[in-house]
């Protein structure tokens, strides 16, 4: 008995021990446990949103690549019944070239004697025979037709001096070639189909800029609220940090350069307290320069299915935008060095998305002497360009060209065909 009542003691006597341990650790462990739950749950909320991000961009795909299968399954099937009908015609009715009275291709081949001049007209919509009944509008806020077939000089009497520029060989799916005095558009593929973009919307954005600022010299803070959604989105940035003291100058080269999206959103939200506001003002713009197949959605060009427009569109826009002198100084600009603040004491330089891809700006004849590049997925590779070939100034907007950041910049090599083909032309 003696015996169990030790053993049962000791028992008892080790139990209050470690309840009087476990009573004195308590604390501790629990504002460990604490804060170890918060870090892990501040961890898994951070996982779960960028999961959902994720997510949503995967959707978004999808969803995107079945519009485009089904509208591409719509135009295989309109093509075959087209060209059934086609034979028919052919067989029925004894027709030799059927396909060709219908538009088949769309390609204009032109005949250019020793003089340069065309010896036939150019077949622009016309009837069978290749003349054309009345001239097109193909657009833009001219009243008078636009030329789509003038000659490199910026004549408008449908004769083409010299070889005539080729856009078939263009990695671009859609370009316009425009003389930039006269707004003469001299060649021309797909200019009134809709396009994305891209970050060429930032070329609206710019001028609304410069058009509501009376002092570049001015100085604004970089709100912080954008920030976390533009680093969500990937969009590209100049370097401007949240709450950095910047110049108006240096926010409007940031866009324009580097393609910066918190120098958008910074002058959106000074001009129309905030970027919805300011897409209204983007859009009563583009009415008024007569940018009849354009919507905007957004000032950075941040991919949506309702931002949208043409490089016919974009060459209105450059063209009008180019006779405004602080924008016209910004854009042919290549690099820019900001003015210190307290997060960059020295201030800090950016440099052109298309110069920085250039070896040299030199084509035939001529230069690049400025231009704003675009990229999105859905977009592809985009370029709005100026150039200078045998002193006379040329706007060139392509669109669509397959390629990425980390490939081969193909609107670039496109540019640099297209003002190289003025200069031999003209040799």
């Amino acid at each position: 008995m003696q015996e169990y009542e030790k053993r049962n003691y000791g028992g008892r006597y080790r139990g209050e021990e470690r309840r009087r341990n476990i009573k004195g650790l308590g604390e501790e462990g629990r504002r460990r446990n604490i804060e170890r739950v918060g870090e892990e749950s501040r961890r898994r909320n951070a996982e779960r949103a960028r999961r959902r991000i994720r997510e949503e961009k995967r959707r978004k795909r999808f969803l995107r690549l079945g519009v485009f299968a089904a509208a591409a399954a719509v135009v295989i099937l309109a093509l075959g019944g087209r060209k059934l009908w086609l034979s028919f015609l052919e067989r029925q009715y004894s027709i030799p070239s059927a396909a060709e009275s219908y538009g088949e291709n769309m390609a204009v081949a032109v005949n250019v004697n020793a003089d340069g001049n065309s010896e036939e007209p150019i077949n622009s919509g016309g009837n069978s025979d290749g003349n054309s009944n009345e001239p097109i509008n193909t657009g833009g806020n001219s009243n008078e037709p636009i030329n789509t077939g003038g000659d490199l000089n910026g004549n408008s009497d449908g004769q083409i001096s010299g070889s005539a520029v080729d856009l078939s060989g263009l990695y671009s799916r859609y370009a316009i070639l425009v003389d930039l005095e006269s707004g003469n558009t001299l060649a021309e593929n797909r200019a009134q189909e809709r396009i994305y973009p891209a970050s060429m919307t930032k070329i609206m954005t710019a001028l609304l800029a410069v058009e509501n600022t009376e002092d570049m010299e001015e100085t604004v803070t970089v709100p912080e609220y954008f920030f976390q959604e533009l680093y969500a989105e990937e969009a590209s940035m100049a370097g401007f940090q949240p709450g950095e003291r910047a110049r108006l100058r240096d926010l409007l080269y940031g866009i324009l350069l580097p393609s910066g999206a918190e120098c958008c959103m910074t002058f959106a939200d000074r001009i129309a307290g905030s970027e919805e506001g300011f897409v209204q003002l983007m859009n009563q713009r583009a009415g008024e320069l007569g940018m009849r197949n354009t919507h905007f959605c957004n000032s950075t060009g941040l991919h949506d299915p309702e931002h949208y427009t043409t490089v016919e569109d974009i060459s209105i826009l450059l063209r009008y935008a180019l006779q405004n002198a602080a924008f016209r100084e910004a854009f042919t600009g290549s690099r820019y060095s900001t003015m210190p603040t307290d997060q960059h004491p020295e201030g800090f330089t950016f440099y052109s998305t298309m110069f920085q891809y250039m070896d040299s700006p030199e084509v035939t004849g001529g230069e690049i002497l400025g231009g704003k590049t675009g990229y999105t997925e859905e977009a592809g590779q985009c370029l709005a360009s100026m150039a200078v070939v045998n002193g006379k100034n040329y706007i060139l907007v392509t669109a669509k060209a397959d390629g990425s950041h980390e490939t081969e910049q193909f609107h670039i090599l496109d540019a640099r065909n297209v003002y190289s083909q003025i200069g031999a032309g003209a040799n």
